[in-house]
């Protein structure tokens, strides 16, 4: 995906926010929806699909068997363990939706920029190489920690 995506001129921050909404569309088709093709638990397929249009913009889908419900994003607990993926979702991406297939299938879709991320979301900062952190001595703080002991 992600060298399809660069060499279709999409820029890194999109490609990163793309490749994290297709893992996140993927853990719930494998997570909710049944697979493809009427297989058995754990033996069937989902299909992932992306795509520039003309317009530059991408759109990320993941289509499965469909599922007993259809994705709505959740409120979880501060310590809940899951339940935040379509959150993500919103959060990236200008849009997403679902659209209802043959025999049952559901695709969920995401709409994002291909070329810059979403305005009112973080600023990526780039770390400073590790050559230039070549002056910093933690010498006295590791000695203090044996100190402790």
């Amino acid at each position: 995906m992600r060298e399809q995506l660069r060499l279709s001129g999409v820029s890194d921050s999109a490609i990163d926010d793309a490749v994290l909404i297709l893992s996140e569309l993927l853990s719930n088709a494998c997570r909710h929806g049944r697979p493809l093709d009427d297989a058995p638990i754990g033996d069937g397929d989902v299909r992932a699909a992306w795509r520039v249009d003309d317009r530059g913009r991408l759109t990320v889908e993941v289509t499965d068997g469909g599922g007993p419900t259809r994705p709505v994003p959740s409120t979880p607990s501060v310590t809940a363990k899951g339940g935040r993926g379509l959150n993500i979702i919103t959060a990236l991406s200008e849009e997403w939706g679902t659209r209802d297939g043959a025999c049952g299938e559901l695709t969920v879709w995401a709409l994002l920029s291909a070329s810059h991320r979403r305005e009112d979301f973080a600023e990526r900062i780039t770390a400073p190489p590790v050559s230039a952190l070549a002056g910093l001595d933690f010498s006295e703080a590791l000695g203090a920690l044996d100190d402790l002991t």
